[in-house]
């Protein structure tokens, strides 16, 4: 089965101030969120990606940038809509100081999956969409590159965290419990029964041994003896 790598981007000006963003063009990483996307990018140099796609917001171009450029061998670089921010509407660009006062706020803590954005989306329609857009760009890797391709998106908070809970079969208004800080990695195989979550939200360590794949099969029990060494299927 083929790997993503769920990669949030570095911390921006937006991030640092406290404003919700969303896709508000001109929001770059501020010096902190270079350093957090170098960071990253050294930690997958390691990895032979077979490809690192993009939301296409200019802070998720960036940090793609620094991970491409410490591959040995140049991935395919799509840019991809599917992963784009959350449409928060007539919220986007405010402060989250100031949304904290609105009714919607509560619903969107407590039960996303009911919230719709004013002039926006809904985040249901944001899961949706992004889950079908990592799905089949998964499909599409494998096929072309093998089951031992491994792959980074590239991509936002919200849509990250919701691509985490479909993956770990969780509804949608349990997702606020999963955290994505910026630049953070987390990772993903779909395999023929249902998705392994292989980690969330880490910011450090070795990924070596993601360039060898286990063969698929079931879920180890008793919970294995971890990456890098071999399994029972």
């Amino acid at each position: 089965m083929a790997t993503v790598i769920l990669v949030r981007h570095g911390r921006t000006t937006a991030n640092a101030s406290g404003v919700l963003a969303g896709r508000m063009d001109g929001v770059l990483l501020d010096d902190v969120g270079r350093e957090q996307a170098a960071r990253t990018a050294d930690r997958l140099a390691v990895v032979p990606l077979v490809g690192v796609v993009s939301s296409p917001l200019e802070r998720c171009r960036e940090t793609a940038g620094y991970i491409i450029e410490r591959q040995e061998a140049a991935p395919a670089t799509p840019v991809e809509e599917g992963i784009t921010e959350c449409d928060y509407g007539e919220w986007q660009g405010r402060t989250l100081t100031d949304l904290g006062g609105e009714k919607l706020w509560s619903m969107v803590q407590s039960q996303p999956s009911a919230a719709v954005f004013p002039g926006g989306e809904s985040m249901l329609a944001m899961q949706s969409r992004s889950v079908s857009a990592v799905r089949r760009l998964d499909v599409a890797f494998e096929a072309e590159h093998g089951p031992g391709a491994v792959w980074v998106a590239v991509s936002h908070g919200d849509i990250i965290k919701s691509i985490l809970a479909d993956a770990y079969g969780m509804h949608l208004d349990l997702f606020q419990r999963i955290s994505v800080g910026p630049a953070s990695v987390s990772i993903v195989r779909y395999g023929p029964d249902r998705p392994d979550v292989i980690a969330t939200n880490t910011d450090s360590g070795d990924l070596s041994w993601l360039r060898s794949q286990p063969a698929a099969g079931d879920a180890p029990v008793g919970g294995g003896a971890g990456p890098g060494t071999a399994e029972r299927s």
